[in-house]
């Protein structure tokens, strides 16, 4: 029967490998070593601007710990979204750590680097050939919309990986990839269950988090011809099909259906049992869709404004009876001032998060909650750092002394810190929710490689 071993060494590269447990996980026999190194969770300016999110001295530490395990067990590292957005950017320094880390030891290995980076020229191509559509939710968009980004990746599925595999690549190093690409690929290459790589695979990428101890301490995944095992690498920790069953439900619509660029995963049939050790679940039943068109999904993200924030927290009674009356009044005589003094209130916005009350969950508050203190943040976003910070100046006296109650004396906040404001820098947008019709899985997709 064909099978395939995987060791998912952390749902995040550089959130930290557990070296302990990696260990274990190498003492079961790998084919494998995986990890997804992005995502789009901390919002588009690292794709706005090509950058990592992680530090390189953590990128680094984990790299290692991965890369030692390849050279001594001669078996394939594959990371995806490499440098937190998948840009071209992104591969180059994981590219750079990895040289870095086999020149330190010593170690020999060819490097795959696979790009997914698109330019706009190519989708506007693509957008004027009407292959380019909206998924559920996306924004509007038009021609012009291909002039707003600074950086555009196209989520890569299963065969990159494989082409670069089957061209001897030691480590590959993937731009931005769908999560579960990054670990079906191999099963699949290697003839086991299609339905059940892409089903495993979903339920590894987050590392742990298909556990019932979310330590962050990896799983270890075997694909079959039938179904696929999963277990935790952490001792303490079990996999149980009540926490492999859920994890479908994490960042999906549907817990019953898993959308990729060649298909669809259909898991309403899936039988989950736990194994006699108590520790692994077995996955079978899962059935694969393959979709009439290959689409790859598009991101890009670019620039919309520029931001000043200020911080200023209250303990007035009065105010915290009723903060968001307070607020409304604050913004409403504040934008009166600004449009009197001379300024376009068009080519700005003010808002307001009352911390303390509903800055993190907004909406009706219970009847019965009265915060002791409250930390309004006011966010100033307008056409250029210019203006938001003339507005935030032009607010600064009111986050002083608005009163709640007119009829009372004026109250007094208190700025945590001076000056009161401090500008934020440009803020972003992601602009595309679209997916891009292409004739050839590689079609957008680059390679390099390098010996080292």
């Amino acid at each position: 029967m064909n099978t395939c071993k995987i060791l998912m060494a952390i749902g995040g590269l550089g959130a930290g490998v557990d070296e302990q447990c990696f260990a274990l996980g190498m003492q079961m026999g790998p084919d494998l070593i995986a990890a997804d190194a992005g995502s789009t969770d901390s919002g588009p300016a690292y794709l706005a601007n090509a950058m990592c999110k992680t530090s390189r001295q953590m990128l680094k530490h984990d790299l290692a710990i991965m890369v030692k395990g390849s050279r001594e067990a001669n078996i394939p590292v594959m990371i995806g979204s490499c440098g937190t957005c998948g840009s071209d950017a992104g591969v180059e320094e994981v590219a750079d750590i990895v040289t870095e880390i086999l020149r330190e030891n010593g170690w020999h290995a060819k490097i795959a680097k696979v790009y997914s980076e698109v330019q706009r020229d190519l989708l506007k191509e693509k957008y004027a050939q009407g292959k380019i559509h909206a998924l559920e939710g996306a924004p509007e968009i038009s021609e012009a919309t291909f002039d707003e980004f600074t950086h555009a990746v196209v989520l890569m599925g299963a065969e990159p990986f494989i082409e670069a595999y089957k061209e001897g690549a030691d480590i590959i190093l993937c731009g931005r990839a769908t999560d579960t690409a990054i670990v079906a690929a191999l099963p699949i290459l290697k003839g086991c269950n299609v339905a059940a790589a892409w089903h495993g695979a979903k339920t590894a990428e987050c590392g742990s988090q298909c556990c019932d101890n979310e330590a962050g301490m990896g799983v270890f995944l075997e694909v079959d011809e039938e179904g696929f095992n999963i277990r935790p690498l952490n001792p303490e920790a079990k996999c149980t099909p009540y926490t492999v069953a859920a994890h479908l439900v994490y960042e999906n619509v549907d817990p019953y259906v898993l959308t990729e660029p060649s298909g669809r995963i259909l898991t309403k049939d899936s039988v989950y049992t736990q194994l006699p050790d108590g520790v692994t679940t077995r996955v079978t039943g899962t059935r694969f869709e393959p979709a009439e068109q290959y689409t790859n999904k598009l991101e890009a993200a670019g620039i919309v404004g520029y931001q000043n924030i200020s911080l200023v927290a209250a303990a007035d009674p009065d105010l915290l009876a009723d903060p968001e009356t307070w607020i409304k009044g604050i913004t409403a005589y504040g934008m009166k001032n600004l449009k009197k003094s001379g300024m376009n209130t068009d080519d700005f916005k003010i808002h307001f998060k009352a911390y303390g009350y509903n800055g993190l969950l907004p909406g009706k508050v219970p009847e019965e909650f009265h915060p002791r203190e409250i930390l309004m943040l006011m966010t100033v976003t307008a056409k250029t750092q210019a203006l938001a910070k003339q507005v935030a100046k032009s607010m600064q006296p009111l986050l002083l002394h608005f009163p709640a109650n007119w009829n009372e004396q004026l109250p007094s906040f208190a700025f945590p810190f001076s000056p009161a404001d401090c500008d934020r820098g440009p803020c972003y947008e992601f602009k595309f929710h679209h997916v891009i019709d292409v004739d050839d899985p590689l079609e957008l997709i680059r390679f390099a490689y390098t010996e080292v």
